[in-house]
């Protein structure tokens, strides 16, 4: 091998199909993972955005991500968020392969919420509700279909044409979709009658009232990972099931619990567990909503990068166009 091989985001997409990294997160955590144990990520704040740094270590594998936010990027017609991953030995620390951050976390955020909702949800759940237009929105879709019996989409989003566009796209899969500006207060309703809602957008104030969700709903919001900033309220946070990834990390990083409980509207014994907790059955139901509050952990990028790289060996495919040099 004359360089590192690099695994580009079609050939991620190609290995790793969103039930597949499902598994591989409910694997990890079955294999004694603890989300708790995973090292807090630097945070560094440059001109431009922030820089992410997000390093794990679990079983044969260890990995590292570098991300990078950037807000005006969009305007350019660029991604807001993009990201490079080096996948090592474990044992060793020898580099073995390089990815596409961008496409991994496009792929597992979903992927947790996924895995979040299975053990949440009702079997039934049909309706989903989707806040934000971007890759994250559409990638919500496809996870919580592969999970759920969903049927019927509504997409809100502050621009019209991209809300509109991202319902196409769903109805394009065989979903009866519709879409609604934010401005527009008809989004309401689908609200109030939704089994499911992803928060996937940018926002830094509550996206909806906490009282519209009804109680057998399923909430998951993966928008924000900065104490100060949250896409739910206090009222729906307070009346739930909530279920976070990992408390250390969700107190230090998710807005959506953080400002609740500076108000002393909620206490940290309000958490019901994490995702652990989730997968071993020890969280119990409660009579209200469920929320899911994900900030996004670097143990969840290994468990799918590594899931990606088995797959990619399996097959023989360490040769050809994707070996280039770093």
């Amino acid at each position: 091998m004359n360089g590192l091989p690099h695994l580009d985001g079609d050939t991620i997409d190609r290995l790793v199909p969103p039930g597949r990294a499902v598994e591989a997160l409910e694997e990890a955590l079955r294999g004694g993972l603890d989300p708790e144990q995973a090292p807090p990520r630097p945070v560094v704040d440059v001109p431009a955005g922030q820089f992410l740094l997000m390093p794990a270590s679990s079983g044969p594998y260890a990995g590292v991500k570098v991300a990078t936010v950037a807000p005006g990027n969009p305007a350019l017609g660029l991604p807001r968020i993009q990201a490079l991953y080096l996948l090592l030995d474990g044992a060793t620390l020898t580099p073995l392969a390089t990815m596409d951050g961008t496409a991994l976390t496009t792929l597992r955020t979903p992927a947790v919420s996924a895995l979040a909702v299975r053990r949440l949800a009702p079997p039934d759940a049909r309706s989903l509700v989707v806040f934000g237009s971007g890759p994250q929105a559409w990638g919500h879709v496809t996870a919580l279909r592969g999970v759920r019996p969903v049927e019927e989409v509504t997409v809100v989003a502050r621009d019209p044409e991209r809300a509109a566009g991202l319902a196409r796209r769903c109805a394009a899969a065989g979903l009866t979709a519709r879409s609604h500006p934010a401005s527009d207060p008809a989004w309401r309703r689908a609200v109030e009658e939704a089994d499911l809602i992803a928060c996937c957008t940018t926002a830094r104030t509550p996206l909806f009232p906490g009282g519209l969700v009804r109680d057998r709903a399923v909430v998951v919001a993966v928008g924000s990972h900065e104490p100060d900033a949250r896409e739910l309220d206090d009222d729906l946070v307070a009346r739930s099931v909530v279920v976070v990834e990992a408390r250390t990390a969700a107190l230090a990083e998710a807005g959506d619990l953080v400002v609740p409980l500076r108000a002393g509207r909620i206490t940290a014994d309000h958490l019901a567990g994490n995702l652990a907790d989730l997968v071993a059955g020890r969280v119990a139901p409660g009579p209200g909503p469920a929320v899911f509050k994900s900030v996004g952990m670097a143990w969840q990028d290994l468990a799918v990068a590594s899931a990606a790289y088995d797959a990619w060996t399996a097959r023989g495919e360490i040769s050809g166009e994707h070996e280039r040099g770093l």
